[in-house]
């Protein structure tokens, strides 16, 4: 986790924006860097905030791996060091927001400004046309000090359409172009967001597409450079050295933060990964990683999967420290039962019952108080738990004062809903993998 370099790297740089979701943003950042891929260039990606689904998208379009920034769960020093980390190998860093420009607390723009990235706002013009110029106006001219390089209109129905948006466009404001309205770019979309890239069969046929539009656009030249400053120096103490860690990676559990991935390496541990849903063992190992994912879509593999259930029933047995979040939280219980009624029996090492609910459950930053210390994390559900089970702590919500996400532990099992960034406090998430 050392930069290789002591020197600022200058690297050309964009941070992709919208005043709201549902605007493009994935489509048109997964498109760009395609498009940049295309031409031979590396380029490296980011997503603002705590989303799994998006990166996804973004890691396929651009075929290196996808990091979360984000002020409030890894801080400003680690966010730092992998932007600079990412200068140093790349020919182009794009940035991906979460929501709308000034939405959240921190917000997408604090990360542009604080990086000094110049800012695209996205903008869907599918209901709209000279108005479009306003609001990229407010956009650019809400915070003084944020480098507005322009906008982007997206869904723009024809060439008429076209003339009318440039019609109301300020003349201070550069109009980058626009993305065509095409079926062919639209990404498929589920409870929690995005389909995850792996179920989407067409998902490079769609990205290429939309890479295509990008060259009749200015975004087709690279933006200017930013000068990335390389962090301060940070060594990880190896608290998990020789801790062989089995982690579930499948279409069933696939939402992990990769920095999650690197403080655990880092720390001298060793990951293996396996599959609840298609292993029928577990491989040699001393402690268990079961992050979210999407479990009610699976339930009976993962019912049926006698073998792995027993194999991890007998973990548990031997008191192995296990340690999972949200889906990986709903896989321990006794059952879970979807939307449409029908329920799996699942391992049985917490009792009760996970059922999935219409509307969102759960959202938002909160503090974990885990047995180590405590972690920075974030809660994103559609499902409610039913457990006899008494939580050992509870976390503490960034934003309000309501009760915060349970936390259950039973002998070296910990549990919740919580999807905790393992670089807030190293030190505590190396104690949930220790005897």
């Amino acid at each position: 986790m050392n930069p290789s370099d002591s020197t600022s790297k200058p690297c050309p740089a964009l941070f992709i924006t919208a005043p709201g979701s549902n605007h493009g943003k994935t489509t048109v950042t997964a498109a760009l860097a395609r498009y940049h891929v295309n031409q031979g260039r590396k380029v490296r990606v980011f997503k603002t905030g705590p989303d799994f689904l998006d990166p996804m998208i973004l890691e396929r379009a651009c075929g290196q791996p996808v990091y979360q920034l984000d002020l409030w769960l890894a801080g400003a020093t680690e966010c730092r060091r992998l932007l600079y980390e990412a200068a140093l190998e790349a020919d182009l860093i794009l940035i991906e927001g979460v929501m709308g420009l000034f939405d959240g607390d921190p917000c997408s723009a604090d990360i542009a400004e604080k990086f000094s990235v110049p800012v695209l706002a996205v903008i869907d013009a599918a209901a709209t046309a000279q108005t479009l110029g306003a609001i990229a106006f407010g956009l650019a001219n809400f915070r003084q000090g944020l480098n507005f390089a322009g906008v982007l209109a997206n869904n723009v129905a024809s060439a008429r359409h076209a003339e009318m948006i440039m019609q109301g466009m300020p003349p201070d404001i550069r109009y980058f172009g626009d993305m065509p309205r095409d079926k062919r770019f639209v990404l498929p979309e589920r409870h929690l967001g995005l389909v995850q890239a792996e179920e989407i069969s067409d998902l490079d046929a769609r990205i290429s597409a939309a890479a295509l539009a990008i060259a009749s656009t200015k975004l087709a030249a690279l933006p200017e450079a930013v000068l990335f400053n390389p962090p301060g120096s940070t060594v990880l103490p190896e608290l998990l050295a020789g801790v062989r860690i089995g982690i579930a990676r499948d279409s069933t559990f696939s939402f992990i933060y990769p920095a999650n991935l690197d403080v655990l390496s880092a720390m001298g541990a060793s990951l293996i990964f396996f599959s609840p849903l298609a292993d029928d063992k577990l491989p040699d190992i001393g402690s268990l990683y079961l992050p979210g994912g999407y479990p009610e879509l699976h339930l009976a593999a993962l019912q049926d999967n006698l073998a792995m259930k027993t194999a991890l029933q007998e973990h548990f047995r031997q008191c192995k420290p296990i340690y999972a979040e949200c889906g990986g939280l709903l896989y321990l219980l006794e059952s879970i039962t979807n939307k449409t009624g029908e329920c799996g029996n699942m391992l049985g090492l917490i009792p009760g019952r996970a059922v999935m609910q219409n509307r969102l459950q759960g959202l938002g930053y909160q503090s974990a108080p885990m047995p180590g210390g405590v972690l920075r994390s974030h809660t994103f559900h559609h499902s409610t738990v039913e457990t006899s089970l008494v939580p050992i702590a509870y976390g503490e919500r960034l934003h309000n004062t309501s009760a915060g996400e349970a936390i259950f532990r039973i002998n070296n099992l910990t549990a919740g809903y919580l999807h905790c960034y393992f670089a807030s406090n190293p030190a505590a998430a190396a104690r949930l993998f220790l005897n």
